[in-house]
């Protein structure tokens, strides 16, 4: 899914790129934890491995500390939390948070924090952290791909979940443009524009085109578990516009 080779706006994170040893992702939410501000990313981008390495308590990983290219920032970010080298330290064994635990947090220099709005481009929110989503409910996301070759109008994207899997740890959800190589890592909100989840895999199956999507919930509290750092996802400055 990769591609190889507090508040005041100057650019929109949602629709940014980030680019780790040159892969490229899509940044999800704007996380804090009361003294620093984080993008999301998906933990695989910073993987060393090849594409169907996607187990996180076995797979490689760049360390932490890693610089991390952030379109439209001045400076780079800095790789501070990556849930598959925590799976590891901490000697996780379950099968279902292995599988699906895919975040990362790339933390902000500072001389970048002020340029930060947390709203989903074109879309609004997020609102809050949601669930579990109901199956045959309707997911929104933004995918920023450079396959796209600067054409944003099938970036926004709504979908709807068609399977719950991992004991709760992902969705299987399907939109009418799926995301594409390059959209790792962007941001699911549900319908009242809480952000829900990240995307994380390309699906073959049960619907060839389908996205699995980890869920954000319990992966920001395996997070905050491991890190004590009481990270929030911040609120967008406009309510969700469906």
């Amino acid at each position: 899914m990769m591609i190889k080779k507090y508040r005041p706006f100057i650019f929109c994170v949602l629709l940014l790129s980030v680019f780790t040893a040159g892969a490229q992702c899509t940044s999800n939410f704007v996380f804090e934890d009361g003294s620093n501000v984080y993008l999301g990313q998906a933990a695989h981008c910073s993987g060393t491995g090849g594409q169907t390495e996607t187990d996180g308590c076995t797979s490689g990983s760049l360390p932490l500390g890693t610089s991390v290219e952030v379109k439209g920032a001045s400076k780079p970010g800095t790789l501070v939390y990556n849930s598959w080298l925590t799976m590891q330290a901490k000697g996780e064994t379950d099968p279902n948070t292995c599988a699906y635990n895919d975040l990362a947090l790339i933390r902000l220099d500072p001389a970048d924090v002020g340029k930060v709005n947390p709203s989903v481009p074109g879309l609004g929110g997020p609102t809050g952290v949601g669930s579990v989503a109901a199956l045959g409910s309707t997911v929104y996301s933004y995918g920023n791909s450079s396959l796209r070759a600067g054409v944003t109008k099938l970036s926004p994207k709504q979908g709807v979940v068609i399977q719950n899997e991992g004991g709760g740890w992902s969705h299987v959800i399907a939109t009418l443009t799926p995301g594409i190589p390059g959209d790792s890592g962007s941001g699911f909100m549900d319908a009242s524009g809480n952000a829900l989840g990240v995307l994380s895999t390309v699906e073959a199956a049960p619907l060839p085109g389908a996205n699995g999507v980890g869920t954000l919930a319990k992966e920001l509290a395996y997070a905050n578990s491991a890190t004590g750092l009481g990270l929030k996802v911040a609120a967008g400055t406009t309510a969700l516009r469906k």
